[in-house]
């Protein structure tokens, strides 16, 4: 199991998560509104169906509450997601609400798992 895919700890306090579904490797630029920074600009790094990591050059407090923008291969997504971790540039979100953004980003996950697969060397059995 690849170390993205393990179980991890949300270092904000009282909230803690361990990680049900694979991250996938998905890099676009991405738009945070927040209320402490206002409109922050950033690349994601990897996605999975209930959340999505970015680095950002601006830090933003963990736990606050924020709206992601970005692009999927069938179109802009806008949703609310919560800050849950950050490690130097790299900030974690956990996505919350609206039901019909989460359905386009799990099947976006679910296309980006056939593509990644297939991408992946096969095992060869060593003599």
């Amino acid at each position: 199991m690849k170390a993205q895919d393990q179980a991890t700890t949300s270092p904000v306090p009282g909230i803690g998560v361990t990680r049900h579904e694979p991250r996938f490797k998905f890099v676009v630029d991405i738009s945070i509104r927040t209320r402490s920074c206002g409109v922050l600009a950033g690349v994601t790094v990897d996605i999975s169906e209930s959340g999505i990591s970015a680095m950002l050059k601006i830090e933003v407090p963990l736990a606050e509450i924020v709206e992601l923008g970005f692009i999927l291969p069938i179109g802009r997504v806008n949703i609310s997601a919560m800050v849950r971790q950050r490690d130097a540039f790299r900030y974690g979100f956990q996505f919350i609400g609206s039901d019909a953004a989460q359905d386009v980003i799990r099947s976006t996950c679910r296309q980006l798992a056939v593509e990644q697969s297939l991408l992946r060397e096969p095992d060869v059995p060593s003599d």
